[in-house]
C-alpha cells in the first residue's frame, strides 16, 4: 500500500539546475501515538563542497513506490544531477534511484554495512573482526578488495554463519568506492555531518518517546536539524581536489 508522504523543507526551492555532489539518506524511527514512523532525512553536498539537510520526509514504510516521491520532490524542487547517492540499504532504494536519477550510483553506507555485520558478534571477537573489515573497504582497488572479503568469510563465516553474506549480495552497491581516490573517499567516508544529525534525533527520542502527532513530529524533528546544522557553514576539506577528480570520473555532467 502507498502511504501518505508528509515531508518539511518541501516548499523550500533549491537554485534551478541544481546538482548534488553526494546524497546521504539517513533513516530513524519514531514512536506517534500507536503506529511507529520512520524519518527519511536527506543530507546534500553541492558542487561548492557545501552541505545541507534538502528534506525530512515522514512514512509507515519503506519501499522503491515510498522513495521514488521522496526522489521525485527533490527533481521538482531543483535538483537536475546526483552523481553518488549513500543510504542504508533501504528497500527499494535501488529501483528508486534508477528510476528518479538513471545516472546516480548507489553507494551502501560502509559504516551501516560494518555495524550490521558487528551486531550480534560478542565482544571477544568485535574488534578483530572489525580489523580484518577494514581490509575490505580500505582496500586499494576492487580486485584487492574481493580477495580481502574471500579471505575474512572464509575466516569468519564457520563461527559466525551468513555474517559475511551481506557484502556478497549488495558487492554491487558496495563496490564503486573503489574506483576513487583516498581523498574522496574519505568524503564518503566521513560521518561526522549525518552521525550529528543521528545523535541529535536520538536525544529527541529519549527526550519525549511518543509524539502525539505526525506534525508534531516534523515541527521537531525541523527545529532538532536547524540548531544541528546552522554551523555547518565551511567547505569540505580537499574540495578543489574532490571536485577536480569527479570532473575527470563524471566527464560533462559538472561545471568546469
Amino acid at each position: 500500500m502507498y502511504l501518505k508522504t508528509e515531508s518539511l523543507l518541501s516548499s523550500l526551492q533549491l537554485s534551478e539546475n541544481d546538482i548534488k555532489i553526494f546524497l546521504i539518506l539517513t533513516q530513524r524511527s519514531f514512536r506517534c501515538i500507536i503506529r511507529k514512523l520512520a524519518a527519511y532525512v536527506i543530507l546534500g553536498i553541492n558542487t561548492e563542497g557545501k552541505k545541507d539537510v534538502l528534506t525530512i520526509n515522514i512514512g509507515d514504510n519503506e519501499s522503491s513506490k515510498y522513495l521514488l516521491s521522496v526522489l521525485n520532490e527533490l527533481k521538482n524542487r531543483g535538483v537536475k544531477d546526483i552523481l553518488v547517492l549513500c543510504a542504508d540499504g533501504l528497500s527499494g532504494m535501488k529501483e528508486a534511484i534508477s528510476a528518479a536519477f538513471p545516472k546516480t550510483e548507489y553507494q551502501r553506507c560502509i559504516v551501516h554495512m560494518v555495524r550490521n555485520t558487528l551486531k550480534y558478534v560478542p565482544d571477544k571477537d568485535r574488534k578483530a573482526f572489525a580489523t580484518d573489515l577494514k581490509t575490505i573497504y580500505h582496500a586499494t582497488d576492487e580486485k584487492k578488495a574481493l580477495a580481502a572479503l574471500d579471505k575474512v568469510t572464509e575466516k569468519w563465516t564457520p563461527k559466525y554463519p551468513n555474517s559475511m553474506k551481506r557484502w556478497k549480495d549488495n558487492w554491487d552497491c558496495i563496490s564503486p568506492i573503489f574506483k576513487f581516490s583516498d581523498t574522496v573517499r574519505k568524503v564518503i567516508y566521513t560521518t561526522n555531518a549525518i552521525e550529528l544529525l543521528n545523535s541529535t534525533y536520538r536525544k529527541l527520542n529519549r527526550q519525549r518517546s511518543v509524539f502525539p502527532s505526525d506534525t508534531a513530529l516534523l515541527k521537531a524533528l525541523y527545529l532538532a536539524t536547524f540548531e544541528a546544522t546552522k554551523k555547518w557553514t565551511t567547505t569540505i576539506r580537499n574540495w578543489a581536489q574532490v571536485y577536480g577528480e569527479l570532473c575527470i570520473m563524471y566527464e560533462g555532467r559538472l561545471p568546469e
